[in-house]
């Protein structure tokens, strides 16, 4: 069973594993991944062991700094613009890899572009102590509720991997936004941290959501069913084993609620168990609350969790993202 350290305390533990090849479960300021070195395929290939990840899904490449991102990727003038203005933080820029980055194939799924984020914290201190750049997709089962607490990593891959650094619960609580500079346009691939009229704002251009990805990074909204996909953008993911019923207008027998708001949906007091994402109508506190409160509530023994509408403005269109995955045909 992994151990669980605090992450004042695990930075020279977890570098020696990560330089060992073997994966460490760590806080982000989005949620917990799951990091090993992205230059070796044997250590990405161990992330994908033990989340039983698809192989054809990209991970996204975490950097400590500029200096790092610019030996992996290459860097047009709106990605550099948008990676002044939001890192490090929660947006990932998809950019051309460069022939020498080093990166493993596991890693780019055998694509010619990459995704580089620069995380907050411990992540960040841990690719500066090993200078090596991490591949750290979500730190939970594939398919399944992405973890926010060191606890909920360790309840499903405790016994698969060697050590949860814990950091508490993490702020933002959804995955970073993911967007690409193609062609002259901006490409939201995927709705997450930061909210995409703060990324208009800054590029001067809308940002494109669009169905198809002839590059194996998928667009916001992809059609269920697509072949290639994206970190996230698997028509099912996310998803707790209740089923998740949207656009509840009423609590049904036996049914969880996952609540937003001050005013409750007609059948509530009924409910098998209630989670209210923000009491007071904060899409930032839903954001952060999401996947615990998705977790708690499948706990519960809900066959269905009901979920009452969320505004979609914002990060409510992060948040719709995920919940729409989590109530999709599980295949």
């Amino acid at each position: 069973m992994a151990d669980i350290v605090p992450e004042a305390q695990a930075l020279a533990r977890a570098s020696e594993l990560i330089l060992a090849g073997l994966p460490v479960a760590l806080p982000t300021e989005t949620v917990y991944g799951l990091a090993a070195d992205a230059t070796s395929g044997q250590a990405v290939a161990r992330i994908y062991e033990a989340k039983g990840r698809p192989r054809f899904n990209p991970l996204i490449v975490h950097v400590a700094d500029r200096a790092m991102a610019d030996r992996i990727g290459i860097l047009d003038p709106l990605s550099r613009k948008l990676a002044d203005a939001f890192w490090p933080g929660p947006l990932t820029l998809v950019v051309p890899l460069r022939e020498d980055a080093g990166i493993s194939p596991l890693v780019t799924a055998g694509l010619d572009t990459v995704g580089l984020r620069m995380p907050v914290g411990f992540a960040a201190s841990l690719v500066a102590a090993t200078g090596r750049p991490l591949a750290a997709p979500s730190a939970n089962s594939s398919g399944r509720v992405s973890a926010t607490s060191a606890q909920a990593v360790a309840a499903d891959l405790g016994h698969r991997i060697p050590l949860v650094v814990d950091g508490g619960p993490t702020p933002v609580g959804i995955e970073s936004t993911i967007v690409k500079v193609e062609n002259g346009e901006l490409r939201l691939l995927r709705p997450g941290g930061v909210a995409a009229s703060d990324i208009e704002a800054v590029a001067g251009m809308p940002l494109r959501r669009a169905l198809s990805a002839p590059d194996g990074w998928a667009r916001a909204g992809e059609a269920p069913g697509a072949a290639v996909e994206a970190p996230g953008m698997l028509a099912s993911h996310y998803a707790p084993r209740a089923a998740v019923r949207l656009g509840a207008s009423a609590v049904g027998a036996g049914e969880a609620l996952l609540a937003f708001g001050p005013v409750r949906i007609p059948g509530a007091e009924n409910a098998l168990a209630v989670a209210n994402l923000s009491p007071a109508g904060s899409l930032r506190e839903a954001a952060a609350n999401l996947f615990a409160m998705l977790i708690a509530l499948d706990a519960s023994g809900a066959a269905v969790i009901a979920v009452e509408p969320v505004p979609t403005e914002g990060l409510g269109e992060a948040i719709a993202d995920r919940l729409s995955r989590a109530a999709a045909p599980r295949g």
